[in-house]
Order: structure tokens, then sequence, then C-alpha cells
């Protein structure tokens, strides 16, 4: 009776344990799978409705703001070339042509500058779009290899080592879930960032031709690349993590692996998040 009492119970947690692992990566593999697509698209591109309401906020209510800072902006300048010139008592004529110059360029710039904006991430798409072809996007983790006959390997084992292999097996498709979350909110919330950058646009781009407050238009700039190009540092962690994936060997030891492959992917989610600090540390004003 006890025997088949045991027998009854290694079967419970054997299921429990093959019931985890079938599709333990799973959440993972296609949140990793579908990094590739969401970086290498364009505010644009990535969803036309929300882009059609940012774009509207930034035109309708963005951008006569950005005019009337514009032409404060411009009015100072014009103070500024006059003043320079010993107090009124030096002015040359080609000071006011290069005032209009610049103003002209100015009201071009703000004019034009989604199409500045967009220009950037076009160029970022390009890029990304490049690197996919040269990196290698074969991060899957599969556990169909070690899963035949597993059932009887689990089997021979004693009752203590499935328990503990059942609540690892529950403990790793629980962090999964975690970290197929953390990827998730990496990828979407750099989109959403972008956005939020952009919708703001017009104003800092009206600064640019002052010397003073030109700074400001031009960490802005900084800003728009570091959003960019952050997508091409989020495709190298991606291959990365499928070199390093792939170094781990499932028919070994699976509980080792089943820890390598999740401490690979904490490494992977750890690397996304700092790619944000990252890139804009990279186009940093020194």
């Amino acid at each position: 009776m006890l025997d088949s009492l045991l027998e009854s119970l290694k079967q419970i947690f054997v299921d429990g344990i093959l019931n985890n692992l079938s599709g333990l990566f799973d959440s993972v593999n296609n949140q990793v799978s579908g990094i590739a697509g969401q970086v290498g698209l364009t505010p644009s591109s990535w969803n036309g409705s929300i882009f059609g309401i940012v774009y509207s906020l930034s035109q309708d209510i963005i951008l006569p703001i950005a005019g009337i800072i514009l032409t404060f902006v411009m009015c100072y300048e014009l103070i500024q070339i006059i003043i320079e010139k010993n107090n009124l008592h030096d002015i040359d004529t080609w000071i006011f042509f290069k005032w209009i110059f610049k103003t002209f360029v100015a009201v071009l710039i703000v004019s034009n500058t989604w199409n500045i904006v967009l220009g950037v991430f076009d160029v970022a798409q390009s890029v990304v779009n490049s690197s996919n072809v040269l990196i290698s996007m074969d991060a899957s983790v599969d556990l169909s290899t070690v899963m035949d006959g597993l059932e009887e390997v689990l089997m021979d084992k004693e009752l203590g080592p499935l328990i503990g292999l059942w609540f690892t097996t529950l403990f790793v498709s629980l962090m999964n879930q975690i970290l197929s979350i953390c990827i998730f909110l990496v990828i979407y919330g750099r989109m959403i960032e972008i956005y939020l950058v952009t919708s703001m646009a017009p104003i800092p781009m009206a600064t640019m031709m002052n010397r003073e407050w030109g700074n400001t238009g031009q960490n802005y700039l900084r800003s728009v690349f570091a959003l960019a190009f952050q997508g091409f540092l989020i495709m190298v962690c991606v291959g990365i993590y499928a070199v390093l994936i792939r170094t781990i060997s499932l028919g070994t030891d699976l509980t080792a692996a089943m820890w390598g492959c999740v401490g690979y992917t904490v490494l992977l989610c750890f690397t996304l998040f700092k790619t944000g600090s990252l890139s804009k540390s990279i186009f940093a004003a020194h």
C-alpha cells in the first residue's frame, strides 16, 4: 500500500513537472523574437493612431507656443547683435542681413521640425534593419528536445528530489512570466517615451539659432538621437543574449540549464533597461 501511495505521489509531481516544463520559455521566446520587429519601426509605423494624435497635438497646440518663443528668441537675438557693436555707436548694415538670415533659418527649422525628427528615426530604423541581417536573432529556448523520455527518467527519482524539481520548475515559470513583462515594458515604454518627446519637438527647436538658448534645442536633438539609436543597442543586447543562450546544454543537467536560461534572461532585461541611459550618455555633451 505504501509503495502504491508513493508511486501515486511521484506520478502527481512528475505530471506537475512536465506541465511546468511544457511551454516554460514560450513567453520569453515570444517577447525576444518580437524585439527586432518593434525597435525597427518608426513612430509613424509603430502605431498610426497614436502617431496621429501626437502629431495633431503638436501641430495645433505646441507649434503656436513655439512660434511665440521663436519671436521672443529672435528679438532677443537682434538686441544682442545691436548692443555688441559698442552700444549702437558702431553698427554695420550687414548685421541686419545676418539676423534676417538666422530668423529665416529658425522659422524653417520650426516649420519642418517633424520632418527633422522623423528623419532621425528613419536613419536609425535603417541602421537597425541592417544590423538585423548581421545579428543572430535565434535566441529561443527549446525544451522539446529533452521532453522525450523525461517522464521515465523522473519516475526513477526519489520523491524528495521530485518535489524539489517541481518547486524549481514552478519558480522558473513564474520568473519567466515576470521577465517577459520586463521586456515588454522596455520595448513599449521606449516607444511611449518617443511619442512624449516628439510631441514637444517645436518648442526646443525654436531656440536653435540663439547662442544662449541654443543649448536647449541641441540637447533636445541629442535626446532624439539617443532614443532613435537605443533600438540599435537593444539589437546588440539581443544578439549577445542569442550567443550566450546557445552555450547552454539542455541535455546534461536540466535544473542547471533552466537556471542558466533564467540567469541570461535576467541579464538581458538588466541590459535592456540600461540601454536608455547608455544611449543618452553616448550622445551627451562633453
